[in-house]
């Protein structure tokens, strides 16, 4: 290979790298399973230069209804570069044992399209990774199931309790606003 495409190959393989990693720091290197499944959501990829709503989920909670208006916000706002991404948890006691159990309530019970990660933990010493960093960042751990963490491209956050229904005026105007 000439130097002209030897110094092409380079423009694009750095090209290619450097607009792999413009994700939120949150997001980088963050790799887990799909929920009920072998295959990997890579969250930097899945959220590079989109906003980002994250949520901890439960399939047995009086907030689980949830699930249908994070459908239709996913569907209403994902072509304009929201991400919706749920990880169900049972630091509440209020998730399923069995993960294929939760796999139902979320795609058969609700008709859950947006990503669904495997069960993990979102608050304490064990907390996953991302919910360690959004707490931090926005200085509230979840204390009850459906916190929704509303990331901006620029990496900041908004918290939103599970008393804020993702289809409440409040919530709608947020997300708006961040994808304007």
């Amino acid at each position: 290979m000439d130097r002209l495409g030897l110094s092409l190959l380079f423009l694009a393989s750095s090209t290619f790298a450097g607009s792999a990693l413009s994700c939120d720091d949150i997001f980088k290197g963050q790799v887990r399973n799909k929920l009920h499944s072998s295959k990997q959501v890579d969250l930097c990829e899945l959220t590079q230069d989109k906003a980002v709503l994250f949520v901890n989920t439960a399939s047995q909670c009086g907030f689980t209804p949830h699930f249908k208006s994070l459908e239709a916000l996913h569907k209403q706002y994902e072509s304009k570069g929201l991400v919706v991404v749920g990880m169900p948890s049972d630091n509440f006691w209020q998730e399923e044992d069995d993960e294929a159990d939760t796999a139902k309530v979320c795609y058969i019970n609700y008709g859950v399209t947006f990503t669904m990660l495997s069960t993990g933990e979102v608050r304490g010493d064990d907390a996953d990774p991302v919910f360690k960093q959004l707490a931090e960042k926005s200085g509230s751990a979840p204390k009850w199931n459906f916190y929704k963490y509303l990331v901006d491209t620029n990496g900041d956050v908004q918290v939103f309790p599970p008393t804020t229904a993702p289809d409440s005026e409040e919530f709608q105007s947020a997300v708006s606003a961040l994808l304007k």
